[in-house]
């Protein structure tokens, strides 16, 4: 078939419907449960965590150079790191005053703490020891050092001597941290290996919990196929820089990591620098996803600025782009986030305008350190953020009954919170009230939860009917094997075999798509040959497809399946979308590659090559209700099989009903995907033109009608 007006003119239809016909983009939901969404947008806070208790540091006092007696206004500069040590005292590095601001938990200015006679130059970190030694990252000076509890200097650490280190390194600490050894820990600008660890000496002893490099599809594509030098000409591919490092009483490590970091930002690590947070599949289960506090701008990665752990070893981290504060239990998993920008031009308590710092004190309150404000704000827990935190507690320290009745109380505070679902599954489950921890793990969206309290029932009611449904196997089986001995030569059997067959053009048309299943090179020889198949019947089957979906999205398990609402238009609408482009790019290509189908043979083959997933995947869904997640390798073995057996339906439907070659159809399916590929370019193209167009009308009507 030779390029033709027609063909062309189909894609233009085909533009302009799917320009109708596409939805608009949906916005992205909510995924935790501590806020939600009014109609416009704005964000409901369902039930806060944190309650403000006040601001302190903004009206900080120094003496007055020209009048001793007096003193006078001295606000803090740029402040990059707060520490609130042992006694609930305040330690903050005044970085753009080069000091150290030492005051008490209510905001009473102690000290200054300064070097006269080797100052400070823009510190950014503080550690305060139990024993009252304060460790300074003096940026500046490019060096750690150590004072007393009176601030007299003690040791100073500058860049360390070691083979170990690169010749190129640059010693810029930003953060400090000492464990309980007397090691020092010192994240370092731009410092890619590592945190610098030193002993109590300050001799190097490595670098520390050091972040993977990232390597996209493209880099990994380069190293396949560059050469040596060229790939040398590369800019090299470094991994991200740590932000900031603490510790808790058990003496394990936390490091954040912002950047382009999209994984693994939040770290706990042992004293072997192994991560003990790893990455599941289970949303709330021992171990969450805890690698970024994904809130409601889930559009852009968070950079994670500062850590923190609080007295039960939950972890607390805040996100210096999106201005939220997150919470994870001492397992990772995500108890929720608060906070939010402050308005431009205003100050507002409880919202953050550039947050760089936070810690806590001995009665889990919390300190956040603005250094666009130069203050600090104080919060302490709500009701539901001590319910949450009692409750976790005893779930994570195995006394599931103990936690039910703090977990309700959550409930009472906040109906959608998620983890407290959890919670009350776990404890259901110890108590064998399966068919209970079943509901509560699918309210938490747990699938393995849920996929193992299915277990324990389908095991449950298999050993109470184990002798029924082997002896219904064992003699039906007998059974049927007799009938079909003593009937195999009856009357009626022979009847049913010599029947007539029906001259139904349409039921005919339809038994075609099932003897394609079996026969695919006949059948769609068939098509193209003899004029099998009509339009009704594939439009039958397309709709069988349409129905199938929507059985799947239905009725598939929990355990492999999370929809939790059908959209039954745009289903329909994203089906059809994606047929018609692939029978109108299909067609189009074949008018110029040599094919010989016409449009009627490539749009009821096309309808035909699907029958597969009504044949497979309607089963499947209702069999996905009896498995576990123990099977789900069966359940994908099948899941894949319907998707190979569909392309392969393609295949020889394009060969047989185009008469190519096996080269020929795989080169007819490449050009026919990039075709598609264009089509979409297009739709987008116009679609947004017309929408320019027709808003440019209306403001030209507007500006008619007001005039």
């Amino acid at each position: 078939m030779s390029r033709s007006g027609p063909a062309w003119g189909l894609l233009m239809a085909l533009i302009v419907l799917c320009t109708a016909l596409l939805p608009e983009a949906a916005s992205a939901s909510v995924k935790y449960s501590t806020y939600t969404k009014d109609s416009r947008g704005n964000l409901i806070w369902l039930q806060p965590a944190y309650f403000p208790l006040g601001v302190i540091g903004q009206s900080l006092s120094a003496p007055d150079p020209n009048n001793p007696n007096a003193t006078a206004s001295s606000p803090m500069k740029n402040p990059k790191d707060i520490f609130v040590d042992a006694k609930n005292e305040v330690y903050i590095a005044d970085t753009g005053n080069n000091r150290i601001v030492h005051m008490t938990e209510t905001g009473e200015l102690l000290r200054y703490i300064s070097l006269p006679a080797s100052p400070f130059n823009k510190p950014e970190g503080v550690f305060v020891t139990e024993n009252g030694d304060i460790y300074v990252a003096d940026t500046g000076n490019k060096r750690v050092v150590k004072l007393d509890a009176s601030g007299n200097l003690l040791q100073e650490y500058k860049r360390p001597e070691s083979r170990y280190i690169p010749e190129t390194f640059v010693f810029d600490p930003g953060k400090v941290m000492v464990d309980e050894r007397g090691f020092i820990y010192i994240a370092v600008h731009g410092g890619y290996e590592g945190l610098v660890m030193l002993d109590p000496k300050g001799t190097f002893q490595g670098f520390f919990g050091a972040n993977r490099t990232v390597l996209s599809p493209l880099d990994a594509l380069k190293r396949m196929l560059y050469t040596k030098k060229m790939y040398a000409n590369e800019v090299a591919k470094r991994p991200e820089t740590i932000n900031s490092v603490a510790t808790d009483k058990n003496g394990y490590i936390y490091t954040v990591t912002g950047g382009t970091a999209s994984t693994n930002q939040l770290k706990k690590l042992n004293i072997k620098g192994n991560n003990l947070l790893r990455s599941s599949s289970k949303p709330f289960g021992e171990i969450a996803p805890w690698d970024v506090p994904i809130g409601p701008e889930a559009n852009g990665k968070p950079q994670l600025i500062d850590v923190a752990v609080d007295q039960s070893g939950n972890m607390i981290v805040v996100d210096q782009q999106f201005k939220y504060i997150s919470h994870y239990d001492a397992s990772g998993n995500l108890l929720y986030f608060w906070g939010g920008a402050s308005a431009v031009g205003s100050s507002q308590v409880g919202l953050l305008k550039s947050p760089v710092a936070l810690d806590v004190n001995s009665r889990n309150e919390l300190f956040v350190l603005d250094d666009q404000e130069n203050i600090v704000q104080v919060f302490r827990l709500s009701e539901f953020g001590q319910k949450v935190d009692e409750a976790n507690q005893q779930t994570l320290a195995g006394n599931y009954e103990g936690s039910e009745q703090p977990w309700r109380d959550v409930l009472r505070l906040n109906a959608q919170f998620a983890p407290a679902y959890l919670g009350l599954a776990k404890s259901a489950f110890r108590k064998e009230q399966y068919e209970e921890a079943m509901r509560l793990y699918q309210e938490a969206g747990d699938r393995q939860g849920y996929s193992e309290s299915f277990w324990q029932i389908r095991m449950l009611w298999l050993q109470n009917h184990f002798s029924t449904i082997a002896s219904t196997i064992l003699f039906g089986g007998f059974a049927l094997f007799l009938f079909n001995k003593l009937t195999a030569k009856s009357a009626f059997r022979e009847k049913w075999r010599s029947r007539p067959r029906t001259k139904n053009r349409l039921l005919n048309d339809l038994k075609l798509s099932f003897r394609i299943l079996k026969h695919p090179i006949d059948g769609f020889s068939a098509i193209h040959s003899e004029n099998k198949g009509t339009y009704l019947s594939a439009a039958i089957i397309l709709f069988g497809v349409y129905a199938a979906q929507l059985v799947q999205q239905f009725a598939t398990s929990f355990a492999f399946n999370q929809v939790t609402f059908v959209d039954v238009f745009n289903t329909f609408t994203q089906l059809f979308i994606a047929w018609i482009g692939w029978v109108v790019a299909n067609y189009l290509v074949s008018s110029i590659y040599r094919g010989e189908g016409r449009f009627r043979d490539i749009f009821i083959g096309s309808a035909y090559a699907l029958v597969p997933y009504i044949v497979i995947g309607v089963p499947l869904a209702i069999v996905s209700n009896v498995l576990t997640m123990s099977e789900a390798s069966l359940y994908q073995f099948a899941a894949n099989a319907m998707t190979a057996w569909i392309g392969l339906l393609i295949f020889w439907k394009i060969q047989n009903i185009h008469n190519y070659s096996v080269g020929e159809t795989f080169m007819n399916i490449f050009l026919t995907l990039c075709t598609i590929l264009v089509i979409g370019v297009l739709i987008f193209l116009i679609g947004g033109l017309t929408s320019d167009l027709f808003t440019m009308l209306y403001e030209m009507f507007q500006e008619v009608t007001l005039r």
